[in-house]
Formats: structure tokens, C-alpha cells, sequence
């Protein structure tokens, strides 16, 4: 029997492991002169996402537990930044923007909805 940690059953961390392997994909064809440039930052918002989610789950407070969703919240809109960016700079297409645009606005909508839930358990609590 395998052991699995409580964020792992989590549709926005499993969603989230997907659009990082989506970024890694994307970003293979980007300039090299972007390897350290625009390329590790968008890797490093993604995978932020999904490890302040983990690291999240670890809290024993909820009002902790709702700041690291509120962190990868955060993340998810620099990527989104950075996708606009890399739009602008032609790296991605218009399409390629518009499909991580879709999944990015998923994964934000269940963090908001991940975010809502750990607050109304915050109340009931109060």
C-alpha cells in the first residue's frame, strides 16, 4: 500500500503538476539567450504553485494553510504576466497563450474555491 500525503488527493495539486510539465514543454523552444531570463522564472512560478500547496497541507493552522494558497495564487498570476510577456516577445502564439491561459485560469478558480472552504472552516472554528 502506498502512502499518500492529503494534497496529493487535491484536483488544483494534481491540475498543477500537469501546467508545470505543460511550462517545461513550453518553454523548451524559448531562445536560449531566456535559459536564465524568462524561462527559469516562469519554471519557478509554476512549480511554486504546486509546492506552496504541499507545503500548505503541512500547517497545523488553517489561517497558515489559506497564506500558502494565497502564495500560489500569486504565482499563478506571474505566470500569467509572464505568458502575456512572452506573447508580446512572440516566443508562444496567440493559441499557445489562449490553452495555458484556460488551464491557468482552472487551477486559479480552484485555489480561490480551495481558499474559500479553508476560510468558512476558519469561521466555523471561531
Amino acid at each position: 500500500m502506498n502512502y499518500q500525503y492529503s494534497f496529493e488527493k487535491l484536483d488544483v495539486w494534481q491540475n498543477t503538476r500537469k501546467f508545470v510539465v505543460n511550462i517545461y514543454k513550453l518553454t523548451a523552444k524559448y531562445p536560449n539567450t531566456e535559459k536564465f531570463g524568462i524561462v527559469s522564472q516562469m519554471q519557478r512560478a509554476a512549480v511554486s504553485i504546486c509546492s506552496n500547496i504541499a507545503e500548505g497541507s503541512s500547517r497545523s493552522s488553517l489561517k497558515e494553510q489559506v497564506r500558502f494558497i494565497e502564495i500560489a495564487y500569486g504565482s499563478a498570476l506571474e505566470i500569467y504576466c509572464q505568458l502575456t510577456i512572452s506573447l508580446d516577445l512572440n516566443y508562444i502564439t496567440e493559441t499557445e497563450f489562449q490553452e495555458m491561459n484556460i488551464l491557468l485560469k482552472e487551477i486559479t478558480n480552484q485555489l480561490n474555491a480551495f481558499k474559500n472552504s479553508q476560510l468558512r472552516r476558519l469561521q466555523q472554528i471561531k
